[in-house]
């Protein structure tokens, strides 16, 4: 929630069908620096961005970072026909617009990452390239059978990791979500990353642990005044909202939209850095990198050491990798601003002939 994490420098716009969203923005501080658009995801803000905010504003660099529909400041319709990728997609234009920047590079979390690539489809003229993190682009048109995803992933894994998706598509998770904040959180944020594989991924077992009120340590990268400012930002409007973006995506509510296009509009045409993680055990890296090279044939892949929670545990790694992906994309010199080159896996992936 722009207005509690970030008072001094939070927004609100009104937009052409009367939606209001809540958003950070700060500007370039020059023409040669562009300005990266951060897309948080479930079950967040634009409070997830803390560290990219600081950092990437101190480099000189623009960033607008809006509370996504359902979320913080923005506008959180109960309608889950309301949560359409496309109508999203046009939204993060107009606010581009109303900051006026005519292209950004466009980064993405978990479910922002289903949002940034859709604005890959939908306004592509827009972006310099985009960053998927810990989730692949997904390509338009897909069928969101979980039954089917859930066995599969059993077979390869030992575990399904779509275990509570079923869950999430159901009232009876607002309303667990909204009475158990604190179990909610340790269930999303594990201190060690393995626990998903027995409390989130399986089938029923994230229902289970909520309902259970069940509560772990906070990690080491998320401190308590941190947690008590998230809390702030979740209570108002809760889960539903948040919860509505599975929903979407499991009634089909974008099926319309993406019928109009070809396979060939599937593809991602823009550069693209996929920045996955080697202790994510629901958004796997194995699955995410294969994804990507269905599908985006201008394709860099950064592996890091954590969990899911990449920009918030490794915020200096992500910082260098999207300065060092700017330079690149618009033709600038790459100034990381004295954060160091950790090590990390580094793939570039040629398109294949």
């Amino acid at each position: 929630m722009a207005s509690i994490a970030f008072p001094s420098i939070a927004k609100t716009a009104s937009l052409s069908d009367d939606t209001t969203y809540g958003y950070v923005a700060i500007a370039s501080a020059s023409p040669e620096k562009p300005t990266f658009l951060l897309l948080h995801g479930y079950p967040s803000s634009s409070f997830d961005w803390r560290h990219q905010i600081k950092s990437l504003s101190v480099a000189g660099y623009g960033v607008i970072v809006p509370d996504l529909l359902g979320y913080g400041d923005t506008d959180k319709p109960e309608d889950v026909a309301s949560y359409r990728l496309k109508s999203m997609s046009l939204h993060m234009a107009e606010i581009l617009d109303i900051e006026g920047v005519p292209r950004c590079i466009a980064v993405g979390h978990d479910w922002g990452c289903g949002l940034l690539s859709r604005l890959a489809t939908y306004i592509p003229e827009r972006l310099f390239g985009i960053v998927p993190i810990s989730v692949s682009y997904i390509e338009t048109g897909v069928v969101w059978d979980i039954d089917a995803f859930n066995k599969f992933t059993e077979q390869l894994f030992g575990y399904s990791t779509y275990g509570y998706w079923p869950w999430h598509n159901t009232e009876e998770a607002v309303k667990d979500c909204n009475e158990n904040p604190a179990s909610t959180f340790s269930l999303i944020y594990p201190a060690d990353p393995a626990d998903w594989k027995v409390i989130f991924a399986p089938v029923g077992a994230a229902k289970e642990y909520v309902r259970a009120g069940r509560v772990g340590p906070l990690p080491s990268w998320y401190s308590l005044s941190e947690y008590t400012t998230r809390d702030r930002i979740l209570a108002n409007g809760g889960y539903r909202g948040p919860l509505s973006w599975y929903k979407a995506a499991m009634r089909d509510v974008n099926a319309k939209d993406e019928q109009a296009l070809s396979k060939e509009d599937g593809f991602c045409k823009l550069p693209t850095l996929l920045i996955v993680s080697d202790e994510d055990y629901v958004t796997r890296a194995d699955m995410q990198i294969q994804k990507s090279k269905e599908w985006v044939p201008d394709l860099r892949i950064q592996i890091l050491h954590c969990g899911h929670w990449i920009q918030l545990q490794k915020p200096e790694e992500v910082h260098r990798l999207l300065v060092e992906f700017a330079a690149e994309v618009t033709g600038t010199e790459s100034v990381s601003n004295g954060h160091p080159a950790t090590q990390s896996a580094v793939i570039s992936v040629k398109p294949e002939t």
